[in-house]
Order: structure tokens, then sequence, then C-alpha cells
């Protein structure tokens, strides 16, 4: 059960779920590019990394400008060119158009995931706002992924749903806050260096790797799908609508659990078994290897995200090695989708998953080490302790999920400053 101590950000977990809506649907929107326009599976893949791209970049270049230029403003414009861009692009028929589109669209969902990071590191419980926000676009795409297939062929759904969905997210954007007030240009400026810089550098640099397999597999699920298990497109969606389902209660478990087991187990035995279940889903054949792999996959990937976002905001109260780790982990986002579109093309999917797997099983081992080096100590002094007694949550700046936080000296006044 989620701890009800302080109230739900429902603006923060709204503009989460249409930042994140795009990566969630990637395996239909790459399959739909592929069929509905002509390009082929190689040149989808490299338009959905193209996507992911822009929205990684949007989280490099305006995560530290949220504040000086006030949440709900950037928020507003994030949707906008979400709104435009992907619906731009549903309603296009050039592959042109479709790839400009589709790019504006990414920045507009980096731009709205960069506010919603931003914010939600600030909450006093934000391993909930982030659960929260999972479970939001967890259970928004599964629809999506039971709709599509009875809505006619064509690139445009796909796309068009996150438009929509980014419309619809539009009015609660005037919950969030404005512009913050200059600071007196009379008083000192007291620049906070980044905390735990090994430990932070550690985990953006391999951070990419760990998203890039889950994202090589994700953009390539429709293709093994289709053409490795036999299953038509309407079936294909239902599973994916069933492993995101599944995902649901993987999202809530993560919540229920919260620190009992710490971070460095969640992370490295996670991390394990989704590697098991990458090599094993990409090597199935039949209808019921490939549902099973992708729904254990699907109950396992949201566990070890929440763990790993929670670990990165534990090292800054700040918020900055959040942002930053998660932009970087964007950046493998980006690059899945083409990976593993070359991967398979050039060795086969059951090649690719051994490849993808063994990738994994490296990265485990500095995650793990960065879960346990952090474990226990206090961030800056006079600051927040972190680590085994609270665990960490998304984005948290050193908050802890499922619990109230005590502050011994407040920093950034309780709300978080620009990383």
């Amino acid at each position: 059960m989620f701890a009800r101590s302080t109230p739900t950000p429902w603006p923060l977990v709204a503009l989460f779920t249409a930042g994140y809506l795009a990566p969630y649907l990637l395996p239909t929107v790459v399959g739909r590019l592929d069929s509905g326009l002509p390009l082929t599976a190689t040149e989808a893949g490299a338009v959905g990394s193209a996507l992911l791209l822009s929205s990684s970049s949007a989280g490099f270049l305006l995560a530290s400008r949220v504040e000086r230029t006030g949440a709900r403003t950037m928020a507003r414009a994030g949707l906008l060119l979400a709104v435009l861009g992907y619906g731009g692009a549903a309603l296009a028929g050039s592959v042109p158009a479709v790839v400009a589109g589709a790019v504006l669209g990414g920045f507009g969902s980096g731009t709205a995931t960069a506010v919603a990071a931003t914010r939600i590191a600030a909450e006093p419980d934000p391993h909930r706002a982030s659960t929260l926000g999972l479970l939001g676009v967890s259970a928004l795409a599964g629809a999506v992924y039971l709709t599509v297939p009875h809505l006619g062929a064509g690139h445009g759904q796909p796309l068009a749903a996150i438009a929509l969905t980014a419309l619809a997210v539009w009015p609660l954007t005037r919950r969030l806050p404005g512009r913050t007030a200059p600071a007196d240009p009379a008083l000192p400026k007291e620049r906070v260096p980044l905390p735990n810089l090994r430990a932070g550098l550690v985990l953006a640099a391999v951070m990419p790797f760990w998203s890039l397999v889950q994202n090589s597999l994700w953009g390539v699920s429709g293709r093994i799908g289709l053409t490795q298990a036999h299953l038509g497109e309407a079936a294909v969606g239902a599973v994916f609508a069933v492993a995101l389902g599944a995902g649901l209660a993987g999202v809530l478990a993560a919540g229920a659990l919260g620190a009992r087991l710490g971070r460095a187990v969640p992370i490295g035995v996670g991390t394990v078994l989704i590697a098991g279940c990458v090599a094993g889903n990409a090597s199935a054949t039949t209808p019921v290897g490939f549902a099973t792999g992708q729904i254990v996959w699907n109950v396992l990937y949201p566990v070890v995200l929440s763990y790993l976002i929670g670990l990165a905001a534990s090292l800054d109260p700040l918020g900055r090695w959040a942002v930053l780790v998660g932009s970087a982990g964007s950046l493998g986002t980006a690059a899945g989708p083409l990976t593993g579109s070359v991967l398979s093309a050039q060795a086969g999917f059951p090649v690719m998953g051994l490849a993808l797997g063994a990738a994994l099983l490296v990265v485990a081992v500095p995650m793990t080490g960065v879960a346990l080096r952090v474990s226990g100590r206090p961030v800056l002094p006079g600051g927040v302790r972190h680590g085994r007694t609270p665990a960490g949550g998304r984005l948290t700046g050193v908050r802890e999920p499922g619990r109230a936080t005590e502050l011994s000296s407040p920093v950034g006044g309780g709300t978080s400053p620009s990383p």
C-alpha cells in the first residue's frame, strides 16, 4: 500500500504519463511506420530512434531551466510541441513530414518529462508519485495496444494517441508553479557542488546501456511476435496490453516493497532476471513463449527502473543527478530501436537477444556497486540521510519511498532548484 502522508501530485503524475507514453508505444509506432509508409524495418527503427533522441536532448537542454522558466510555462510548451508534432505526423502522408513531426513531438515529450522529473524531485514522497506515473502510462499504453489494431491500417493511430494524451493533460498544468522570483542580486550566490561525484558518474555512464537493451528488444518486439511467433497484429497488441497490465503489478510491488530489500538487491538481481527474459523472448517461436517472455519482462522492468531512478535521486538532494542520469538513460532509449533493428537484421532475433542479455549482465555489476556504495550515507552536511532506512524513490533528491522524509536542514527551501 502507498503511504498517504502527503497529497497526490496529480498534475505531475499526468505530465509524467504524457512524457513517457511515446517510449511505451514504441513497438506499434515503429511497426506502423514500417507497414504504413515506404520505409524498411531498419529505417522505421531509425525514425523511432530519432524521436527518442529528440526527447533525450530536451532533457539535457531544459532540465536546468525549469525553475527559471517556470514549470507551468515549460510544461505547456512541451505539451504544445507534442500535440503539433505527433498530430502533424499522424496526419502527414510523406516520409519527411512524418519524420519532422515525430522529432518535434519527441522534443515536446522530453520537455514534459524534464518538468515532471524536476518537480517530482521536490515531492515529500517522490517514489509514490513516480510509481503512480508508471501505473498511469502502463494502463494507458495497454489500452492503446488493445484499441489501435481495430482502427484500421496506417501509421497515424499511435501517434494521434500520444498527441491526444498531451492535449488532455494541458488543463492540469494550471496547478503547476510559475516562474521562480529572481534572487536579490545583492545577496551572495552560493553554488552547491554535485555530491557523490564518482557514484553519479558511474551510474550516468552505465544507465544508457541498460536503457538501450530494454528498448532494443522493445523496438522489435512487434516484429518478433508477427514474424517469429506467428501472431497477427491484434494478437500482438493483446499480448502487449496484458504484459503492460502485468507491469502494473510490478509497479505496485515496487511501491509496496519500498526499502525492505534496500536498492542493491532489486537492481542487481532484477537486472540479471531481465537479461534472461531478453534472451528468452528474442528466441521465442511460439505464441505462448512470446507472451510469457513479454509478461515476465514487463513485470520486472518497472520494478528495477523505479529503484534505479530512486538510486539516482538519492545521490543529490537538489535532484541534479536524477535528471542527469535520467537524460543519460534516454540516450540509450533513443539508440534502442535502431540498434535492435540492425542487430536483428544482421544476426537474427535469437543472437540479438543473447548479445543484449550479455550486455545487461555486464552493467548489472557497476549498478549494484553504486547501490551498495551510497547506502546509508548522508548526501550533504545537515541534509537528508538516505539508504536502507528509508529507500529512494524517483527523482527524490534523497527522499525515500513510502515514508515521510525528515529534514534536519532543508535545502533549497523545499522546492527543486535547477539542476
